[in-house]
């Protein structure tokens, strides 16, 4: 594969015109002199080769984990704010990538319902939802959080550096969580804040928001949705209704975090928190005796819990969602539904091939879980992990998920499950180019079970 290099011709041009707003200044050079531009020069040629040891992201043959290439136009604005370097934290350390970080907060807001949200771009959506869950152990305090078995298992993490205590709550047959058993730890009582998972990294299950929140006020508990890996799917016209009304709901949620580094086209780290009543900027307030004198306008450090943050993440997101506008219909929306396509599509595929193939589910997004036909788990498991490997041989790289028994049983009655867990393949088929790439990964991926089994 060749990589991308009109983003080169882009980001020329654009530090020229950079350049010219510096013109008034007193001469100075910034270039390096000429033993350390070789030495530079050598450094970065013996980086590029080391770089060559790295899994084919950006190739559609790459179907694996939730890998998605930047787009080129925010790779240039990431690399132009770099000759700038600036620091969200404070409006004199940013202030023109600290507007941006607003219109790009006020663009994800309005995606989910909530304009007038109270947000910041962070590092990823593990401090997204850590700032989320934070402000819940602040707003309801000695309480605990709960989440799906199939939630993230950052929450677990965090709640424990927050202090908070976690508890996780079963999932259904379709790895959602389970209603009635959400109601019954409600009832119980002590609990402050949910979880609902609009998109499980293991499987691509939706939570049932819709659900959740009805049952979420009447015990008033709050509701955050880490939709870190789905969030954009709300776009999508080709949702299943289950999803759909999930989706739907997510303007009633208190916070909500994102990443723009998933979906969103943006390098990596780019996350963002969203919460609904701006209110709860109350509990970031603090003071700094040399930060914030620049302006009386509130400055995003003010509302985060992170100090210095790129200002170049802010950059490089507002101008992706100039030229690919968050909308219904739109060009992004389209290549968001190519993935669900390529991942219905693999699902129909290898449920035609009778005997070969076990689906665990049908996508609601664009994740697909499947595992070699096999009668026992241990088989099925030691059979995945061979096809993965073949199939890596072959230039088709794949994931792994680890999936429970009970699950499992749910979803394959006639697997004997004589292991606690099943080990699967897993794709991700969140490149758009995978719905034409599908004849060719279908082709490897039959050739490395054939010689799995072989083997």
């Amino acid at each position: 594969m060749t990589l991308e290099r009109q983003s080169l011709e882009w980001l020329a041009a654009a530090l020229a015109r950079l350049e010219q707003g510096l013109m008034d200044l007193p001469p100075f050079d910034g270039e390096l002199d000429a033993e350390e531009a070789r030495r530079s020069r050598e450094i970065l040629m013996a980086i590029a080769e080391r770089m060559r040891d790295n899994y084919p992201y950006a190739h559609p043959l790459y179907a694996g984990q939730m890998l998605k290439p930047p787009h080129p136009l925010a790779r240039a604005a990431y690399q132009l704010a770099q000759w700038v370097n600036p620091n969200n934290h404070a409006l004199d350390g940013g202030r023109a990538s600290s507007a941006m970080e607003r219109e790009c907060v006020t663009a994800l807001g309005t995606l989910f319902g909530m304009p007038q949200a109270l947000g910041h771009l962070t590092s990823g959506g593990t401090l997204a939802n850590l700032e989320a869950l934070w402000v819940c152990g602040r707003e309801r305090p000695g309480r605990c959080i709960v989440g799906s078995e199939l939630a993230h298992y950052t929450h677990p993490r965090i709640s424990a550096v927050l202090g908070l205590e976690y508890e996780s709550v079963a999932a259904d047959s379709h790895g959602c969580m389970d209603i009635s058993a959400l109601r019954t730890r409600l009832e119980r009582g002590g609990v402050g804040g949910i979880v609902a998972t609009l998109g499980t990294t293991s499987i691509g299950s939706v939570d049932p928001l819709d659900e959740i929140i009805p049952l979420a006020r009447r015990h008033g508990v709050r509701v955050h949705v880490d939709a870190a890996y789905g969030g954009y799917f709300t776009l999508a016209s080709k949702l299943s209704p289950l999803a759909r009304a999930a989706f739907d709901a997510i303007a009633q949620a208190d916070s909500i975090a994102i990443d723009p580094h998933k979906h969103g086209l943006q390098p990596y780290g780019c996350g963002c928190v969203l919460f609904a009543d701006p209110g709860v900027g109350r509990h970031y307030k603090h003071d700094s005796p040399y930060t914030y004198f620049s302006s009386a306008e509130l400055h995003l450090g003010e509302i985060t819990l992170e100090c210095s943050r790129p200002g170049a993440a802010a950059v490089a997101l507002r101008a992706t969602l100039e030229l690919l506008p968050l909308e219904r219909g739109g060009v992004f929306a389209g290549r968001l539904e190519q993935c669900l396509e390529a991942a219905r599509e693999l699902q129909r595929a290898l449920e035609q091939q009778t005997g070969s193939w076990r689906v665990l589910m049908p996508p609601e997004l664009d994740i697909l879980v499947y595992a070699p036909q096999a009668d026992t788990a241990s088989t099925t498991s030691r059979l995945s992990r061979r096809v993965f490997e073949q199939a890596a041989r072959e230039g088709l790289h794949l994931a792994l998920t680890r999936i429970d028994a009970r699950l499992a049983s749910a979803r394959w009655p006639d697997l004997a499950c004589d292991e606690a867990s099943v080990t699967c393949l897993r794709s991700a088929l969140m490149k758009p180019e995978h719905a034409i790439w599908l004849p060719a990964i279908l082709e490897r991926l039959e050739r490395a079970r054939e010689r799995a089994q072989e083997s």
